[in-house]
């Protein structure tokens, strides 16, 4: 974005990793600049902004093919809405279920599509979700998932050009794979190294502590599968590294110990008691 005597101005930035958080910054900033506002992203990423923007009338432009989003200056007139609930946070509740073979029904959650291909992955692994949509709240669709009870779990890949699509939800979806049989490789990581933690390494570590087996194979993520012996583990000062361990203990042979079971109030507040209501035995150290 540029800034010509305090008027920002139009640019074409190109994405160095396909990250939403700041195409969407982008695209935000765009909305208060002369002339065209794009972004050009690597990979496709979640569409949050761009659904919220259409919704409100903005002048928003997608080049599937290109791979761009372009906006210019717009002000919104004021609007009521509801946030549905983070799929990224019920994909933990859904993992659960699946390692304790029960059924779950999640209510109020999110669907949009760009935030639902962790659904896809764990098909392949022999988990059975579906997605139900009951409504639409400033373009995002939501409703409920339904999780069916689990036979076994399979090994997979998810390749680079989809782990954009899963990128929240690659530390739950590597505990699962902690389970299962078979090797799952997630390919083309990098983004995971700049979230809260390295998630890379952590997760890696996360699994190798509580007595399973994971490398990282230059940027890819690889969980060999087989089960978890029990452990102790560090959430990282990590809230999803947090979650994902103690869904991946649920199945374990052994007690598993998590340090750090705090952090998960960052997007997950009083996720500890979900697990319990849901029938955990999830004991505070």
């Amino acid at each position: 974005m540029e800034v010509h005597g305090g008027l920002l101005r139009g640019i074409r930035h190109e994405l160095a990793v396909p990250t939403a958080q700041a195409k969407g910054a982008i695209l935000l900033a765009g909305v208060a600049a002369d002339g065209w506002t794009t972004v050009v992203e690597p990979a496709r990423t979640r569409d949050h902004t761009e659904r919220a923007l259409l919704r409100l009338g903005a002048p928003v432009r997608q080049e599937e093919g290109e791979g761009t989003v372009s906006v210019s200056r717009f002000q919104h007139d004021g609007f009521e809405a509801h946030v549905p609930g983070d799929v990224s946070s019920a994909a933990f509740l859904v993992g659960a279920a699946t390692l304790t073979g029960g059924e779950l029904s999640i209510r109020g959650v999110g669907l949009n599509p760009t935030r639902t291909h962790f659904l896809s992955v764990l098909d392949r692994m022999g988990v059975a979700v579906e997605p139900r949509v009951t409504g639409e709240e400033l373009g995002e669709p939501m409703g409920e998932l339904f999780v069916a009870r689990v036979a076994g779990l399979r090994g997979t890949e998810v390749t680079a050009p989809e782990l954009p699509l899963v990128i929240d939800e690659v530390p739950v979806l590597a505990a699962l794979a902690a389970h299962a049989d078979g090797e799952t490789r997630f390919a083309g990581g990098a983004e995971l190294r700049a979230k809260e933690s390295d998630r890379l390494a952590g997760v890696a570590e996360m699994v190798r502590d509580l007595g399973g087996r994971a490398r990282v194979e230059g940027e890819d993520l690889v969980v060999e599968g087989g089960g978890l012996a029990g452990g102790r583990t560090s959430a990282r000062r990590d809230h999803r590294l947090a979650m994902a361990a103690a869904v991946a203990a649920l199945r374990a042979r052994a007690a598993c110990e998590i340090d750090g079971m705090q952090w998960t109030e960052v997007s997950f507040p009083g996720f500890l008691p979900a697990l319990r209501a849901l029938g955990a035995r999830v004991g505070a150290a």
